[in-house]
């Protein structure tokens, strides 16, 4: 878990007039500091804007820039929804929230693909084409990632359980027999869900292997995986962004779709058939987009 907060408060004894300024305001508006240029911020506190880039240096960060880092990963865990919503109004224009958020969507994918390690992710693909069973958890905004997952993957193999219940007991129940030889693959992005690393914990202790995908390394799921995969999540607003994770399932599943391309093939010769004979699609549709209604 990121310390900056408390790391500010054990050194605050030490810090010069100017630079208990500056953590002062950081520990009661962190919020607001996350998003300010190391001038403004000086501005609003009273000091110089080189005071505030030698207090990032003297907490032991590269410069300003990686303060703010770490003080946005900070209000991705801790902020409520309602003030993700009044830190995304004081910071996007209404006039340009199209582009802005759209803009925002881009660079996750951009930071995504840059961070990716191609090892992990092949021996991730192995681990999952290498399973009995999979398991896949995914609540609350996670709950359409792992339904999108779990309907491709139920094209491609004959043991897929998608669990996406509200009830905590219900998760329990639905995993009680995943073992070695299985893979629990689980889904949970800022504010992280609880429920979802809980079960990943059980699902380990029962010898399966656990793959989390998730947003960064010190993430809760992370720390209970065999397997992680990173995709940036970034708050625009009260709304969770899930472009990148979704793009890295996509991934994911055409990465293991080409691996076994011939089951595919057949199951989906055979599905063409029965949604023909039973008008699933409207004519001349059925083979533009499998996951439409």
């Amino acid at each position: 878990m990121d310390n900056i907060l408390q790391k500010l408060k054990d050194s605050y004894s030490t810090f010069s007039k100017g630079q208990k300024l500056i953590a002062d305001y950081i520990i009661d508006h962190y919020d607001k500091a996350a998003f300010m240029t190391a001038a403004k911020l000086g501005d609003t506190v009273g000091v110089s804007e080189s005071t505030v880039v030698r207090f990032a240096i003297e907490l032991g960060y590269d410069g300003y820039p990686k303060l703010q880092k770490v003080l946005r990963e900070v209000i991705k865990r801790h902020l409520t929804s309602v003030q993700r919503l009044e830190v995304s109004s004081e910071h996007i224009e209404s006039e340009s929230v199209l582009k802005t958020v759209l803009q925002s969507d881009l660079n996750k994918i951009r930071m995504t693909m840059e961070e990716a390690d191609p090892a992990n992710f092949n021996a991730i693909v192995e681990a999952i084409l290498n399973s009995n069973r999979i398991y896949i958890l995914g609540v609350r905004s996670s709950a359409p990632l792992a339904s999108f997952l779990g309907f491709y993957f139920n094209l491609i193999f004959e043991n897929v359980r998608v669990i996406n219940t509200t009830s905590v007991s219900e998760i329990f129940e639905q995993i009680v027999n995943a073992r070695s030889g299985d893979v629990v693959i689980g889904i949970s992005f800022p504010r992280y869900s609880k429920r979802t690393s809980k079960a990943m914990e059980f699902a380990r202790k029962q010898g399966a292997t656990v793959i989390a995908i998730t947003d960064n390394e010190s993430s809760p799921l992370a720390r209970l995986s065999d397997y992680s995969l990173f995709a940036r999540s970034d708050m625009a607003s009260f709304v969770d962004s899930l472009v990148a994770p979704l793009s890295m399932i996509n991934a994911l599943i055409v990465a293991i779709g080409l691996k076994r391309k011939d089951v595919i093939h057949n199951t989906l010769v055979k599905l063409e058939k029965i949604w023909d004979e039973y008008q699933v699609y409207e004519k001349g549709e059925q083979n533009s987009d499998l996951n439409k209604d």
